[in-house]
């Protein structure tokens, strides 16, 4: 709000009673009108940035030995400044800058998660031998610290046709929520996990998912917190069916060639010599059924010639009777 700088003169009227009340009436309604409402901004920021809070009071740079101004957050001081010598709590020292021809405004830099938070800004004026408060002016200051863009990895079958993913994501603040979804539709994850590193204050968050293997998919991991986001996508492609007969129409397919040369060979062999064995069995039974033969067919002649022989012996021994 802005001041006049012309000094106040005695109206003529003063004279009159009823218009000396109406003047003071006004001059009062003037005063209270002055002291301006506290108007509640919004600025939002992220980590290490900077932000520039304004007081959002105007007055001619004549009038700054009259005046005082305090920043303060909650019930704790940032700065003032008195007589145009601004005065920095140790806290925010080599942090801050001060800008008197700016409204008053001061810029906190390298912002940090606890600077978030309420500040006020009292602006007092020496008026009839005391300082009052003219003007006060709220500033929410919202600090995130922005997540990464999530992680999202395989983490095995849990069964056949399903395959199970991960999305991961750390250093961010505020609180975040995660969505998995395919196609604008929300699916629903499973071990869903958000903690909070209790010094810096960023939280961790991860969550897993199970689909159909046997379908494509286009899935996306999307994080909120606070009034940002970010995503990842993941794109499956069901693998190609083998062919149908590839394993009975190829034998040995698992072999190189010459693998499958030495095994036909191998096998020729093993042919080759169970044919001749074969051969050299039959020739050995043709033969022992020969022998047999023959034996027993000399055995046979050798006792009809015995048998030839008996009857002039006998005759002999008779007639020598």
């Amino acid at each position: 709000m802005a001041y006049s700088c012309q000094p106040l003169q005695e109206s003529p009227l003063l004279g009159f009673p009823r218009l000396r009340f109406i003047h003071l009436f006004v001059l009062l309604l003037v005063g209270l009108l002055q002291i301006s409402s506290g108007i509640v901004g919004q600025v939002s920021k992220s980590v290490r940035e900077k932000a520039l809070l304004s007081c959002d009071y105007k007055f001619c740079s004549e009038e700054q030995s009259i005046h005082r101004i305090y920043w303060q957050k909650h019930d704790k001081m940032v700065l003032s400044v008195i007589s145009g010598v601004p005065e920095v709590w140790p806290k925010y020292k080599n942090r801050t800058v001060y800008d008197i021809a700016n409204n008053y405004s001061f810029s906190l830099l390298g912002l940090i998660l606890s600077d978030r938070g309420t500040y006020t800004c009292v602006v007092q004026r020496y008026e009839g031998g005391s300082y009052v408060v003219k003007h006060l002016t709220t500033v929410e200051l919202s600090v995130r610290a922005d997540f990464p863009t999530p992680n999202i990895t395989e983490y095995g079958n849990p069964s056949a046709d399903i395959k199970r993913i991960t999305c991961f994501a750390s250093g961010g603040f505020p609180k975040p929520r995660l969505s998995w979804l395919e196609n604008g539709r929300e699916l629903n994850g499973i071990n869903t996990t958000i903690s909070q590193d209790p010094e810096s204050e960023l939280y961790t968050i991860s969550s897993q998912l199970d689909f159909n293997a046997t379908y494509d998919h286009f899935i996306d991991c999307f994080i909120e917190y606070g009034d940002a986001h970010v995503s990842q996508n993941f794109t499956w492609v069901k693998p190609p069916e083998d062919p149908p007969d590839e394993k009975q129409t190829v034998p040995f397919a698992w072999a190189g060639p010459d693998a499958v040369k030495a095994i036909i060979i191998f096998f020729i062999a093993i042919t080759v010599i169970a044919v001749i064995a074969a051969i050299a069995i039959i020739i050995f039974c043709i033969t022992v059924k020969f022998r047999r033969c023959f034996r027993r067919r000399n055995e046979a002649s050798r006792e009809t010639n015995k048998n030839l022989y008996i009857g002039p012996v006998e005759a002999a021994a008779e007639q020598t009777v």
